[in-house]
């Protein structure tokens, strides 16, 4: 067998193989002693058919089956003897010209062809100790819980129909139809067909709710308010807007008292027990999202502490893996990306980068973890089937199914876990210093995060 490199560019590599006859005759004469035994051929007894007469049935093709298995070996032989590791399938360029091909099936001469792909590069990585993080924490106060239960109690006392004479109230639950627009334009996400809200509740922007209080089922409203300075949308932030409201029914609360009696039908104890799953499931989602700027915080980092070429295959089918998203995503809205504010051309340049980075950090994450020996364990892989099972209620068996006979696709189920363990990894070598902040300041620094880089997702 002969190999002479014929490119080798960055990450680059083209390689000339040639094969020679007597190596395909000798695997084909194997090949052919194997069918010696399963050939069945009218006028003779099975395992008794002369090698000459199975060439001259089989021949051809069990040469292309000799010559497809030997191409195979020889390019992953190739790459071990050169100690380099492919990033994607090798694209293989066999003779054109038939005369050619024919030539080798028949035995008649050697095989070439040439071999072309990028490697995965060395990577090198930078010291994880001691990495800056900052962790955002964020206290619940007695006052967020008092309104949190008072909207349990809202929700789950239920709400009785005023029926078409209904007058808004505050503590009513309305459903409205708006459309919202700052400058006389309508704006993203200013516009519902049926949205719900509680009166009093403050889940709409202040001043809101307010406007509405007096208005009659069916009856349209004028509500003008003004987005406060902080407001997580920056576009929005500190703009006056005008909604045109059209209150569609109004249901006002049930009696009940928030007590014991209220809690124990939700299941718990009392109400000390209710504000302690309120608290706690508060305490969890606010931890949730500060892990999440934590884990932002440790990508960025090795974002900046890695500089290599990647190979392009890997970028380009992350980068189409995002593009089809993304497009589906404006199309499925209507929306065009001058809408976005963007163009195509810049909106592909920046998933561009956001292609790279993710390559980058999949190839440092995982050198990361072979190093540390971090383990995904069967139980946490399982786990993991489970819950994503869990997301299509009602077509569990399904998915289940799907997993089951797709190895790949179960396989990326370990890929998050593998990451989050990493991150984990380097929290704990890490230099965390406690940050004291607000929920809204927490949920801007997110919003923030997003808009820089949307969430990586590793594949």
């Amino acid at each position: 067998m002969q190999v002479t490199e014929t490119l080798n560019e960055g990450l680059k590599r083209k390689l000339s193989v040639t094969i020679p006859a007597a190596d395909l005759n000798s695997r084909l004469d194997a090949k052919l002693a194997e069918l010696k035994g399963q050939a069945n051929i009218k006028g003779f007894r099975p395992g008794k058919v002369p090698t000459a007469h199975l060439k001259k049935v089989y021949g051809r093709s069990a040469m292309s089956e000799v010559m497809t298995d030997a191409i195979n070996s020889t390019v992953s032989d190739t790459l071990d003897k050169r100690e380099e590791r492919a990033a994607a399938q090798p694209k293989v360029d066999l003779p054109q010209d038939q005369t050619v091909i024919n030539d080798v099936l028949d035995g008649k001469s050697d095989l070439a062809f040439e071999v072309e792909y990028e490697i995965l590069p060395a990577v090198t990585l930078m010291d994880i100790k001691g990495v800056k993080l900052t962790k955002p924490v964020v206290e619940v106060s007695e006052e967020e819980v008092d309104t949190e239960v008072n909207r349990v109690f809202a929700q789950n006392r239920g709400y009785t129909t005023k029926g078409d004479d209904g007058v808004v109230e505050n503590g009513d639950y309305l459903g409205l139809s708006f459309v919202g627009k700052i400058d006389g334009k309508e704006f993203d996400g200013g516009t519902s067909d049926h949205a719900h809200l509680t009166v009093g509740s403050g889940e709409f922007i202040p001043g809101f709710e307010e406007q509405l209080i007096g208005a009659k089922k069916g009856e349209t409203r004028e509500v003008k308010v003004t987005f406060p300075k902080d407001y997580q949308n920056e576009e929005l932030a500190g703009k006056k807007a005008v909604f045109d409201v059209n209150v569609l029914h109004v249901d006002g609360p049930n009696a009940g008292e928030l007590d014991d009696d209220f809690a124990k039908r939700l299941g718990l104890e009392d109400v000390a027990a209710l504000r302690k799953a309120v608290r706690d499931q508060m305490e969890n989602a606010l931890a949730s999202m500060g892990r999440q700027h934590l884990k932002r915080q440790v990508l960025d980092a090795l974002d900046d502490g890695h500089k290599f070429d990647v190979p392009a295959q890997l970028v380009e089918a992350e980068f189409n893996t995002i593009w089809q998203r993304v497009v589906h995503e404006i199309e499925h809205h209507g929306r065009s990306f001058e809408d976005e504010g963007t163009t195509e051309e810049a909106a592909k340049e920046q998933y561009q980068r956001i292609a790279e980075r993710r390559v980058r950090l999949g190839l440092v994450v995982a050198e990361i973890g072979n190093q540390s020996e971090v383990q995904v364990t069967d139980e946490e892989h399982q786990q993991a089937l489970i819950a994503e099972v869990r997301r299509f209620q009602g077509q569990e068996q399904q998915v289940y199914d799907y997993y089951r006979k797709n190895p790949q696709a179960l396989a990326s189920l370990r890929a998050p876990i593998f990451e989050n363990k990493v991150v984990d990894h380097i929290i704990e070598l890490g230099k965390v210093t406690d940050k004291k902040m607000t929920r809204e300041e927490l949920a801007k620094l997110i919003q923030a995060d997003e808009d820089e880089v949307p969430e990586e997702h590793h594949h």
